[in-house]
């Protein structure tokens, strides 16, 4: 029986050891227990492992074992356990990630989509990328597409049509569009498959977790840091790049509540940052420090560990370079949410006061959207005066920033929830 994706079925549990080691031993009846304990019904366990509900407590009490293939099959589809966790095939619904054996990404690139690529990566770290959106799918489709169907060309074609496709989703996102940025990932992932660069590929999917993330789902933004952590490991050294994975594997895990597995996966993506860097490879994302004290800062809020949140939002202002306007302000959002879930409203006010300073004209409707929901927690303090001065500056500052990204807001019911 087919069933609708159920990613977050198994959420919390990928990253369990008593449950990653039953899965290596083939363990179901402790799998089964674990997964009751959970919350999941006896009678939903056995539908979706496809067997009887006797035969699932025979498995749970130990009575019996699961030996047919094809129940493991089940079980793994069923519960969106990925297939090497149970020494099966890549599962039909895993994103794949194909890369030789040996074989190294290319990373030889046109000079004209480098520097195509380099310029939107400035503008878009200073303006947002809500205006370059229809550039850079200009530029994919006029300048790289149409060289895919040249029998001629070489596979950096198709990773530079991946990039610049993955630039493509991250301007949706940041427009506030996150179904078509979804789509966008999912053909720059195909592309650099096809392209047999793994890197590439290891890089869409951090950004598929972190729209994951941001779209209300921590069991696929975990699933997404596995598969790149996955192929990261089949291509040549990349420490910025492992970096990113592990901060967003902790980050998906801090939402889930599981503390243990985000604190163990910081510390990996601070000791993989803190590496000796190997040459850039063209089309991956910078990730330094002041990106991680970013991922970092918002992992230890979710944990409610409210002063490190604190203290990591402070070095990734102070780290952030000129230029970088909005990783500036969602840094100093997270600062202000920070000290507002600490209930100091004198350092809310004190801080808002920067987020105030924001380019009103930045085109970024995900900052929009975090200011938003920033205010919406700030107004139950209204009754402090100085909570409600700040307020009525910052709603001054959101009519303006309204007015400024009115034609870029998607539709009503497009984009993710604020």
């Amino acid at each position: 029986m087919q069933q609708a994706p159920r990613e977050h079925l198994a959420a919390g549990l990928l990253d369990d050891e008593q449950f990653r080691h039953a899965c290596t031993n083939r363990d179901m009846g402790t799998v089964f227990r674990l997964l009751n304990h959970r919350g999941f019904s006896t009678r939903l366990i056995a539908e979706l492992a496809g067997i009887t509900q006797g035969r699932l407590y025979d498995y749970m009490n130990g009575r019996r074992r699961v030996e047919k293939l094809a129940i493991f099959e089940q079980i793994a589809d069923g519960f969106r356990i990925p297939g090497h966790m149970l020494g099966l095939a890549t599962r039909p619904w895993e994103p794949r990630v194909h890369t030789a054996k040996g074989m190294s990404p290319p990373q030889v690139a046109d000079d004209d989509d480098l520097a195509a690529m380099t310029t939107f990566r400035d503008a878009d770290r200073a303006s947002g990328g809500g205006r370059l959106y229809a550039a850079v799918v200009r530029h994919l489709s006029n300048t790289v597409a149409r060289r895919l169907v040249d029998a001629n060309n070489e596979p950096q074609v198709f990773a530079a049509a991946g990039a610049f496709a993955e630039m493509a989703g991250w301007m949706a996102h940041d427009s506030g569009r996150d179904e078509l940025a979804e789509r966008h990932f999912a053909r720059a992932l195909t592309l650099a498959q096809a392209a047999g660069d793994s890197l590439l590929s290891a890089n869409i999917a951090a950004s598929s977790s972190h729209l994951a993330l941001q779209r209300g789902d921590p069991a696929g933004a975990a699933h997404w840091a596995h598969i790149g952590l996955d192929a990261v490991s089949r291509g040549p050294s990349a420490p910025s790049l492992t970096a990113r994975l592990h901060a967003m594997k902790a980050r998906a895990a801090a939402v889930a509540d599981q503390p243990a597995t985000a604190s163990r996966a910081l510390d990996r993506a601070h000791h993989d940052l803190g590496k000796q860097q190997t040459a850039a490879h063209p089309w991956v994302s910078p990730f330094d420090m002041a990106s991680l004290a970013s991922e970092t800062a918002l992992a230890m809020r979710d944990m409610g560990k409210y002063d490190d949140a604190v203290k990591h939002a402070e070095q990734a202002i102070r780290l952030c370079e000129k230029g970088r306007a909005r990783s500036l302000a969602l840094s100093r959002i997270t600062l202000v949410t920070a000290h507002a879930y600490r209930a100091d409203m004198d350092a809310v006010v004190q801080f808002g006061r920067d987020l105030l300073s924001t380019d009103p004209s930045l085109s970024s409707v995900r900052v929009a959207n975090h200011m938003a929901d920033l205010r919406r927690r700030l107004v139950e303090y209204q009754s402090y005066l100085p909570m409600r001065d700040f307020l009525a500056h910052l709603d001054d500052f959101a009519r303006t920033r309204s007015l400024l990204l009115a034609d870029l807001m998607p539709p009503r019911g497009e984009g993710s929830p604020t």
